[in-house]
């Protein structure tokens, strides 16, 4: 199971965000009272969601509550903890709510919401007659940015003009932003030509926008020309290289930083995880002077990805070590790397450890993978529990539980539920199709086989791919229908790869057609001509038969072609939890 993590590295950290400073710049208050300086200190001080509750009880005692600076100052106080739903029925009961309030909730909903909901309370600030200011739209147009909403941030920019704000600096470099991100880089670059005044941000956005767009030259151009260049550019060239591959100018930049920070290390770990160069992410990763937990995150999920789930767990454990406590992403990798392993004693540890940690469970992505690696590691009986507990089922954790029923021999419990779930209006695609397909062809299912295989074209539009067909051709082959799998694999609309042709091979093994076994098998030594398993099967098909003049011949070819058969192999878990030796380092 892989997953989507949140990065150290997103272009837009480069923004400057709307400043909070013109809460007492721009609106000078009045009120010198104890009461009111005695709350503004319990701001200052507030370091819990219960002592943000205790202000809040405060100010209602105090009765301050249609003081717009001091509610101002509350919301930006929830935005910080990240609860925009307690901000926002604070701020509902403010009868006349001023300009720097309105600003304070629209910034909170543009970090923390969905772009509709901002959308939706700013329309609801003009209907109250209040006119935006350059504080007002900044966040609005990044949160757009951020969706690459660009039909929203057009209508904005028409706002922008209307109420006269489009000059101001940063104004303009959201705009800069918005049009470079959604790949309209001749609007972004006539916007900064025609700017006044210019700053590190507004140089930054155009950058980042031509990073985005492919044009690199561009990009460095502007880069080399700006002049007051500070860490984010840096930032955003290092990224734009790694993004398009140029590991080279990438690390050559990197060298020349003056002061390297995480976020640039970040870039070039993932950069060098995605390509497969786990060596090179972690020497990286090992001169760190500082490490976040979105590096730790980004180096575990590269270990995962790259099929290296032993060192994702070490890594896991060092973290542990520096006394870091993990966040659901991390979790998330350490559950994909046990699904690798399939070790039951490390899947019912991390089970626990997720209790003792207060990750929340229910969340979507994290019961998921939960569900996908106690089912990988034999644990149906606590999978088929999560997987039932979810209030809402999506189509990831209807897959996993699939894909656990199938490769434990339960075809037709996994078909069943596949129906369950297109019952239940969950869409499947054509990753589903293909869990569902394997499980058909693990359990001999060719009835129901050919009835998704036809689904999948006929009620979903989705052209069958390699891997569809490669489950079918296995299924058939294994079901004793040689000569149907024979014409699918000609049906195929591209090129056969060699999982088509392995499970064909297969097939002939299983059923000692020799005649189709060799024609198979040559057609597998022209695509893959160094994998010895093709040879192996070859020779086991003529052994079957006792030819064994061919079996020789075929160890000869391998011989003259310095293949060798590579040994069977079995996960060794002497020594392998590491939390075994560091039972200090497991209770957070």
């Amino acid at each position: 199971m892989s997953i989507i993590r949140r990065s150290s590295s997103s272009s837009s950290s480069y923004l400057p965000s709307s400043p909070i400073k013109f809460l007492n710049h721009r609106h000078h208050h009045q009120t010198s009272s104890p009461s009111f300086l005695s709350i503004e200190t319990l701001f200052k001080k507030c370091k819990t969601l219960r002592n943000l509750q205790q202000i809040h009880a405060r100010i209602i005692q105090k009765g301050l509550e249609q003081d717009n600076f001091l509610i101002s100052q509350f919301v930006c106080l929830c935005n910080s903890f990240s609860n925009i739903t307690y901000a926002f029925s604070v701020f509902n009961r403010v009868s006349q709510p001023n300009l720097c309030l309105w600003n304070s909730i629209i910034k909170g909903h543009c970090e923390k919401s969905s772009l509709s909901n901002t959308i939706s309370i700013f329309n609801r600030m003009k209907q109250s007659d209040m006119v935006p200011d350059t504080y007002t739209f900044p966040p609005l147009i990044k949160s757009c940015s951020k969706g690459l909403a660009l039909r929203e941030g057009k209508i904005l920019h028409g706002l922008v003009v209307r109420y006269g704000v489009e000059a101001d600096i940063f104004v303009r470099t959201s705009l800069i932003d918005l049009y470079g991100k959604c790949g309209e880089i001749k609007f972004a670059r006539m916007l900064f030509e025609e700017m006044s005044e210019r700053n590190e941000y507004s140089w930054t956005a155009m950058i980042v926008g031509y990073a985005n767009f492919g044009d690199l030259g561009s990009a460095r151009k502007l880069f080399d020309e700006i002049p007051c260049r500070n860490i984010a550019s840096w930032n955003a060239m290092i990224d734009g290289y790694v993004k398009f591959r140029d590991f080279r100018s990438a690390r050559e930049l990197f060298e020349q930083m003056p002061k390297k920070n995480v976020v640039a290390y970040t870039s070039l770990i993932v950069g060098y995880a995605e390509v497969g160069d786990m060596a090179t992410a972690r020497f990286l990763f090992d001169q760190m002077p500082d490490r976040d937990i979105v590096v730790w995150s980004a180096l575990i999920s590269g270990y995962v990805q790259n099929g290296r789930p032993h060192e994702a767990v070490k890594i896991f454990f060092m973290m542990l070590g520096e006394n870091i406590k993990p966040d659901e992403f991390i979790m998330v990798g350490l559950m994909s790397a046990c699904s690798q392993v399939r070790n039951l004693e490390l899947a019912k540890w991390i089970d626990s450890y997720l209790t003792r940690i207060s990750i929340d469970i229910r969340r979507v992505h994290v019961a998921a993978a939960l569900i996908h690696m106690n089912a990988e590691c034999g644990n149906m009986e606590r999978a088929t529990s999560l997987f039932e507990g979810m209030p809402k089922k999506d189509l990831i954790s209807y897959c996993s539980m699939i894909h656990g029923l199938s490769i434990h021999g339960a075809g037709a419990q996994a078909v069943c539920l596949f129906d369950r779930m297109v019952a239940e209006g969950v869409t499947p695609d054509d990753v589903a199709f293909t869990v569902i397909l394997a499980a058909c062809s693990h359990s001999g299912l060719v009835e129901e086989g050919h009835r998704y295989f036809n689904s999948m074209k006929n009620d979903y539009s989705i052209v069958p791919s390699p891997d569809h067909f490669a489950c079918m051709i296995h299924l058939l082959g294994r079901a004793g229908k040689l000569q149907e799998a024979c014409e699918l694999i000609k049906s195929m609309p591209e090129e056969p790869h060699a999982g088509a042709w392995g499970a064909l091979l297969g097939a002939c093994k299983l059923h000692s057609n020799v005649k189709l076994g060799e024609i198979v098998a040559l057609k597998l030594f022209e695509i893959e001509p160094q994998n010895p398993g093709n040879y192996v099967s070859l020779s086991n098909i003529y052994a079957a038969i006792d030819r064994w003049y061919d079996v020789s011949e075929v160890r000869r070819r391998m011989k003259e072609k310095q293949l060798r058969k590579l040994p069977g192999c079995s996960w060794i878990d002497d020594g392998f939890f590491p939390f075994e030796q560091n039972q200090e380092h497991t209770n957070l």
